[in-house]
């Protein structure tokens, strides 16, 4: 399958550069995926399109402020380091700029000196595994350190760093943020919840897949870069029950989408409590085991992103729905406008 069949014409003036100042007021374009009629609302109406019953399923991961700017031993020479996966033992796999100053053996140090990292090895994509030292807790030195790790195509300052967590975020291991999940608050989840929807959480630390694009000519050639998950057991346990009473199971995202549809496909559409590393990737031809709906965003052309919602809608669906978002100048990416698939 071609890659250029996912690509389409974005205007940049359509990739939102700021949240919006309240989290719920982004628009919202409702997709029937068997008709590919759409819909046009806010987001806040969303609540009219769950059931009682029906489960949302919400990927907790909170984002750590993960890019580092420091400078080269001996040299002084600038150096950013971005975090992309902890390895334990004070070792992460990273992305760094630029790549050439970053041979084994480099020692960077930031800020006042307490944080140093030394490269030890180059990764088969370009990047650096480097390990750390410190004096103190690692997480507080990061959190006073570092920046959020914003997209590329964010050129804007982010005032408030939380704009980039959702609510419910906590596990924190992200290298960015589950961005489906940025449009809810504390108060609409409880709407949600008195509706007698069921709110259902699991992690996935976002990595460096959501950083690199697709190169091959292919769509089967891309090789998706694994990701941790973990599903607690009562995820599994109302995720099941749903399921088993004809209840819809509706994904927050595509990160919360493919953990649950890693279990699924391996358990015949039951999920199970469990954890590891996913590098499952979605496109059009697959079967889904466990998500009947998606709550996401407006993705980048091209992207394995794209696929996955071409997959449970249908490319052409998908690419109708996209050309008519930007005819109606929804926004788009990370701080852009929600889409509902069911």
């Amino acid at each position: 399958m071609d890659v250029q069949q996912f690509d389409f014409d974005l205007p940049e003036r359509l990739i939102a550069q700021h949240p919006l100042e309240e989290r719920t007021a982004s628009r919202l374009l409702v997709l029937d995926k068997q008709t590919g009629e759409i819909s046009h609302r806010q987001f806040v109406d969303l609540i009219e399109y769950l059931r009682p019953g029906d489960v949302l399923v919400l990927n907790d991961s909170r984002v750590l402020p993960a890019r580092l700017i420091g400078v080269k031993a001996g040299t002084g020479a600038n150096i950013e380091v971005l975090l992309l996966k902890s390895l334990g033992e004070d070792r992460w796999e990273t992305l760094v700029k630029p790549g050439k100053r970053m041979k084994p053996g480099t020692e960077v140090i930031f800020g006042d000196g307490l944080l140093r990292c030394v490269c030890e090895d180059v990764t088969e994509t370009g990047g650096r595994i480097v390990r750390f030292s410190y004096e103190g807790i690692f997480y507080e030195i990061l959190e006073r350190l570092g920046s959020m790790p914003l997209p590329p195509y964010i050129h804007a300052q982010l005032e408030d760093r939380e704009r980039y967590q959702t609510v419910y975020a906590r596990e924190r291991g992200s290298a960015a943020a589950p961005t489906a999940g940025l449009h809810f608050t504390a108060e609409y989840l409880q709407r949600i919840k008195e509706k007698g929807v069921l709110i259902a959480y699991l992690t996935l630390h976002v990595g460096l897949g959501t950083f690199r694009p697709v190169s091959a000519d292919t769509v089967e050639e891309h090789v998706m870069h694994a990701e941790y998950y973990d599903i607690p057991p009562e995820t599994a346990e109302v995720i099941n029950a749903a399921k088993a009473n004809g209840n819809r199971v509706i994904a927050v995202g595509t990160t919360s989408c493919r953990t649950l549809e890693t279990v699924g496909r391996d358990h015949g559409g039951r999920v199970v409590a469990s954890s590891g590393w996913t590098d499952i990737f979605i496109y059009p031809g697959y079967r889904f085991h466990v998500i009947d709906g998606l709550l996401t965003n407006f993705h980048l052309p091209k992207s394995t992103l794209v696929m996955l919602v071409s997959a449970l809608a249908g490319r052409e669906h998908v690419l109708h729905a996209y050309k008519t978002a930007i005819q109606h100048e929804y926004r788009f990416f990370s701080f852009g406008d929600a889409m509902l698939i069911l």
